[in-house]
C-alpha cells in the first residue's frame, strides 16, 4: 500500500483523540501521576499478552542493548516528561487545550530530528514552526471583559496548564525520534524475518517504553510518599474505566501504531498526520463535557495543524 504509514498516522489521531477524553475523566478523579502509573501498568499486560502469543516472550529481552538505550530514554522522555506534562494540562485546561499543544510535536521531532538523525531542515520548517504557534496562540487568547466594562486581551488559560501543554507537546516530538532511533537499532540487531515480526516490533518497543516509563513513575511516587494516594485511586471504578480505555486507545493502540508509521513514512510525517487530533476533539469534547468551542478556538486549531503541515510538505 503507497500510503500505508500516513493511513496508520490517521489512525494514530482517532485513537488518541479517543484516549485524551478518556485519560482527562480519569485524571480529575485520580491525579496525573496516579494515572500515569495505572496506565502503564494496564499497557506493560496489554502488551505482554499480545507479545507472548506472538513471540513467546512478554519483554524483549533479545532486542539488544542499544535497542533499549535509545527506547528507554523514548520512554523516559515521552511518557515521564511529556506525558506527566499532559496529563496535568488536561487536569488543568481539558483535553481539547492540551491535544492543542501536542501540535508542538512537529516542530520538535524536526528540530531534534535534525540534530540526531541528519533530516533536512529548512524554510518550510521555520515556516511551519511560525504558523502553528500563530494557531495556538489565535485559541488561547482573547478580549475577557473587566469590571469598567473594557476588553483586556490576554491568556485565557491559566499559565500553569499552557506551559504544560508546551512541556507535552515538546516530549512527544522528541520521544518519537528516539524510539525511531531504538527501532532502527532492534531491527539491525535482530533483522524481522517474516511480516508478523516486523508488525511486532512497534509493540515490542513500546513495552521497553513503557518499562522505562513505568520505572521513572514509580521513582518519583516514592520520593512523594504516594502509595496510599495511588491505593485509593485504584478503588475508584469509573475512574479505572476511563483509564482501561484511555490505555487501550493510547499507551497500547496508539503509542505502537505511531511507532509501526514512521516504519512506514518519516518521522516528521507521521507526526504532522498524529496532530490532526485537536481538530478531531472538538466535536466530541462539546458532546461529552459540554465545552463551549468557539469561532476563534476552531480556526486556531486549523492554523496551528496546518502549520504543523507545512513542516514536511
Amino acid at each position: 500500500m503507497t500510503y500505508l504509514g500516513e493511513t496508520i498516522s490517521l489512525c494514530v489521531a482517532i485513537s488518541w483523540t479517543a484516549t485524551a477524553l478518556c485519560f482527562e475523566y480519569a485524571g480529575k478523579r485520580t491525579g496525573a501521576l496516579n494515572l500515569n502509573i495505572i496506565r502503564l501498568l494496564m499497557a506493560m499486560v496489554m502488551l505482554g499478552i499480545t507479545l507472548t502469543f506472538t513471540s513467546g516472550s512478554a519483554v524483549p529481552f533479545d532486542a539488544g542493548g542499544e535497542a533499549w538505550l535509545w527506547l528507554g530514554v523514548s520512554g523516559l522522555v515521552g511518557y515521564v516528561f511529556g506525558d506527566f506534562c499532559l496529563l496535568n494540562s488536561y487536569n488543568i485546561i481539558g483535553s481539547r487545550f492540551g491535544q492543542l499543544f501536542m501540535t508542538l510535536a512537529p516542530p520538535a521531532a524536526a528540530i531534534s530530528g535534525y540534530f540526531l538523525l541528519g533530516e533536512e531542515l529548512g524554510i518550510k520548517a521555520i515556516a511551519g514552526m511560525a504558523v502553528t504557534l500563530l494557531g495556538i496562540g489565535i485559541s488561547i487568547t482573547g478580549g475577557t471583559e473587566t469590571v469598567d466594562s473594557h476588553k483586556k486581551h490576554g491568556i485565557t488559560l491559566p499559565l500553569s496548564g499552557v506551559l504544560f501543554g508546551i512541556g507535552a507537546g515538546i516530549g512527544q516530538g522528541i520521544g518519537l525520534v528516539f524510539s525511531k532511533m531504538g527501532m532502527d537499532a532492534y531491527i539491525a540487531h535482530i533483522p524481522p524475518q517474516t511480516p508478523l515480526e516486523e508488525m511486532m516490533i512497534p509493540f515490542a518497543s513500546t513495552q521497553i517504553r513503557a518499562i522505562t516509563g513505568l520505572a521513572g513513575f514509580l521513582l518519583i511516587m516514592a520520593a512523594r510518599r504516594g502509595g496510599k494516594s495511588l491505593m485509593m485511586s485504584m478503588k475508584n471504578g469509573r475512574a479505572m474505566t476511563a483509564a482501561a480505555g484511555g490505555t487501550f486507545f493510547g499507551p497500547f493502540l496508539g503509542v505502537s501504531l505511531s511507532l509501526l508509521a514512521v516504519q512506514f513514512t518519516e518521522a516528521g510525517i507521521a507526526s504532522t498526520l498524529m496532530a490532526l487530533t485537536p481538530i478531531m476533539i472538538l466535536l466530541p469534547s462539546h458532546l461529552f463535557f459540554k465545552e463551549k468551542v468557539t469561532a476563534r478556538q476552531i480556526a486556531g486549531a486549523f492554523v496551528s495543524v496546518t502549520g504543523a503541515s507545512l513542516f514536511f510538505i
